[in-house]
């Protein structure tokens, strides 16, 4: 079979203005973010160059910033929380539902809805009045008026009633992506596996698992950075309060740009930001490249 040479040229025509086009809308953004946040500038008047200074008063005095990380990293963790429960169930309805693609749809509904629409909806679920909080209506017919509670107005709580709304939003997401990959495994594998006497779950803990990994890996990074960039939710149903209790780095980074005209300030949080997002996608990756190896 003769294999056909490509000349480089024709490489680079289709190659560089795909990569300079990259360069331009990712990279070009990330060093002028890394530049402002380099400077003291309210976006109207002269920009004062102040070296780290907003770095250090990032890290050592700001009360709002160590917290909303805090919060962030919580949130990243949560979301992938689900993701094995994702695969389990992706497991299940290709075993044993004949139209699992109808139900996997039927999950996948959220994820196509408008944030706006997903904030407001969980708003009335979580408004603690009797005209329409669904959520303490239910609880007190259940006769647990005790476990009622303004879930979005309490600092203690707020935070992890947006960690439920996420949770619920983005299952059909990841549902869809480890379904999809668990259907792409042939079924000559079972079938042969069957005939060695390992079927069930025995066959998932030696087929399904293994070639399952580089799937389960996309839907943790994209989980976990996603979280990490976590943004319109959290300014659609509390804007960060009350008393910045769900504040988390987007939303402070906004603030402080937007609100209180430190853009360069807020750039310096874009910056963390980015380099956080960059390092534990550097970690992930490395941890399941690992995995994929000890598998094989």
């Amino acid at each position: 079979m003769k294999v056909l040479k490509v000349p480089a040229r024709t490489i680079a025509a289709f190659i560089v203005p795909c990569l300079l086009l990259y360069v331009g809308l990712v990279f070009v953004p990330i060093l002028v973010s890394f530049i402002t946040g380099l400077l003291k500038w309210d976006g109207l008047s002269s920009a004062q160059f102040v070296g780290f200074g907003n770095f250090k008063d990032m890290f050592w005095h700001d009360p709002v910033f160590w917290p909303s990380v805090r919060r962030t990293l919580l949130y990243a963790v949560a979301s992938m929380l689900e993701i094995p429960l994702c695969l389990g169930m992706a497991i299940l309805l290709n075993r044993y539902v004949r139209k699992g693609n109808t139900l996997v749809s039927i999950y996948f509904t959220p994820v196509i809805l408008s944030v706006v629409i997903i904030g407001q909806l969980w708003k009335t679920i979580y408004n603690p009045t009797s005209m329409g909080g669904m959520l303490n209506g239910v609880l007190v017919s259940l006769g647990l008026e005790s476990w009622t509670h303004n879930w979005l107005t309490e600092p203690a709580i707020a935070m992890y009633a947006l960690y439920l709304v996420s949770l619920w939003q983005y299952f059909g997401y990841h549902l869809l992506i480890q379904y999809t990959g668990v259907q792409n495994i042939p079924d000559e594998l079972y079938e042969a596996a069957k005939i060695d006497g390992a079927d069930g779950f025995k066959a998932d803990r030696y087929i399904t698992l293994p070639l399952i990994v580089p799937i389960f890996k996309i839907s943790i990074i994209l989980a976990f950075i996603g979280s990490l960039q976590a943004f319109d939710l959290v300014m659609v149903m509390t804007g960060g309060g009350p008393a910045h209790a769900t504040d988390v780095i987007s939303t402070h980074m906004y603030n402080s740009s937007f609100l209180s005209f430190k853009y360069g300030y807020g750039s310096a949080i874009a910056t963390f930001l980015v380099v956080v997002c960059l390092i534990f996608t550097g970690m992930i990756n490395t941890i399941f490249n690992r995995l994929e190896r000890k598998f094989n």
